[in-house]
């Protein structure tokens, strides 16, 4: 009858067999042991796979020095530090440099000047005496 079931439930689910009055599997005794061996030898792989990628990953890089060495290129890090140096000197005429105080004299003026009196600056002598003549 047993046979029966198991076929027509097509072998069923492991746990079939202890609804149906089955035994129970016995836990091994050395399973921690084995665990234990199986933990070992994950580390093991693991410390032997870093080992082989912090290899490869020295010789690419005496490889890109030996390029950098022949075209007289620097490192990336390198670049980027000299860049970064560059950026805060300020280059002389640059529009990204700091500003600078305004000097004195400039714009802290009790009286100021309006255009028009500017603009008489620049006229020729004659024609300022009329203008100047007209604005009083």
């Amino acid at each position: 009858m047993n046979y029966v079931m198991k076929a027509a439930l097509g072998g069923g689910p492991p746990d079939v067999g202890k609804m149906l009055g089955g035994e129970e599997k016995e836990e091994d005794p050395d399973a921690a042991k084995k665990e234990e061996e199986r933990q070992e030898a994950l580390r093991q792989q693991e410390e032997e796979r870093k080992a082989k990628y912090a290899k490869m990953e020295a010789e690419r890089e005496s490889m890109r020095q030996g390029i950098r060495d022949k075209y007289g290129l620097k490192k990336r890090e390198e670049a980027e530090a000299e860049a970064a140096a560059a950026a805060e000197e300020p280059a002389a005429g640059s529009l990204t440099r700091p500003k600078q105080a305004v000097p004195k004299g400039c714009g802290d003026e009790e009286e100021e000047e309006s255009i028009m009196d500017t603009v008489v600056k620049y006229l020729p002598g004659p024609l300022q005496e009329k203008v100047t003549g007209w604005l009083k």
